[in-house]
């Protein structure tokens, strides 16, 4: 049996976007050498591989199977690449990122400015995704490092297809942003309960907080829901209601006229980093890393804490 790299690819693309069409228009084919390819991968393993379904195709089990082989080898592979192009160069690197949006705004910055001093030089390639999508990236061999947080105890543990490793960089707490001069700001903390009787300024993601406000015998009275944080601290400040933030989402825009105040009933979120053991020996990578565990260990106190390994 010989199995050609391209012919894996065209597998994983085929598997990724549904039909030989879509495959063909990624990968810059004709959809008649995608037909050939995927002719050809049967013949080798002996199995059909692929069935119709409408304008599209499925993939059989072993289809399936063989995608997710492929999807491996693929993402092997370009850390093969990309760390022997670090050896040849020692000077320059690409690293594929995914983060959730608070690391992106608060940490990856003055992590960015700290590699400026380094010997490597590294260009990210960043893209803001939320945690429970940065498994299907790496499974894929789509990011190099993924910055996920878990909200949940054991929220983050979704199912891999490879062994992946897990860097803690930081405990963030989720606090209430209350208008200066609240009665409440004079309290180093808050539970839930003390803000039953508050007007709230919700984001639309908002079921999670629902349920604890259930839990906590009250439904909160929205006044306004928006989904961009700067105008939520602006109607804060300007009396409209209170609202609740992350730790990290209040790092980097200090505003004049609100008084964030850690939540002791909420869960703390743990961020963390995920790569493949094998991205972690590309040089590029690996200061990238280091650099964030850097600027987390030097952001910890106040609204966020440093993670223990």
């Amino acid at each position: 049996m010989v199995i050609e790299l391209r012919q894996l690819t065209v597998l994983a693309e085929v598997c990724r976007s549904g039909s030989y069409s879509a495959a063909a228009d990624h990968l810059g084919y004709t959809q008649p050498a995608i037909s050939y390819h995927m002719r050809a991968l049967e013949r080798a393993v002996g199995v059909p591989l692929t069935v119709k379904a409408g304008r599209g195709v499925r993939l059989t089990p072993a289809g399936h199977r063989l995608a997710e082989r492929a999807r491996g080898v693929l993402a092997g592979l370009r850390d093969v690449e990309n760390e022997f192009e670090a050896l040849a160069a020692r000077t320059r690197g690409r690293v594929r990122m995914s983060s959730v949006q608070s690391v992106c705004v608060a940490v990856l910055p003055a992590a960015l400015a700290r590699l400026g001093a380094s010997r490597i030089e590294v260009e990210v390639e960043l893209g803001q995704t939320a945690s429970h999508d940065a498994y299907r990236l790496l499974n894929a061999g789509e990011t190099d490092l993924a910055i996920v947080a878990d909200d949940e105890p054991g929220e983050a543990a979704e199912p891999a297809e490879t062994p992946l490793r897990r860097v803690p960089l930081l405990v963030d707490r989720r606090h209430v942003v209350l208008p200066r001069g609240h009665a409440l700001a004079g309290r180093r903390s808050v539970r839930l309960a003390d803000l039953a009787r508050e007007r709230w300024i919700l984001e639309r993601d908002r079921e999670r907080l629902l349920r604890r406000c259930a839990e906590a015998g009250f439904e909160p009275r929205v006044v306004t829901t928006t989904d961009d944080q700067a105008t939520t601290l602006g109607l804060v400040g300007d009396g409209v209601g209170i609202a609740l933030m992350d730790g990290l989402g209040l790092l980097p825009r200090p505003h004049p006229r609100v008084e964030p105040r850690p939540l002791d009933d909420w869960p703390r979120r743990h961020v963390c980093a995920l790569l493949r053991p094998e991205a972690a020996r590309v040089p590029a990578v690996a200061a990238l890393l280091e650099a964030l565990r850097a600027v987390a260990v030097e952001q910890s106190g106040g609204a966020i804490e440093a993670a223990t390994a």
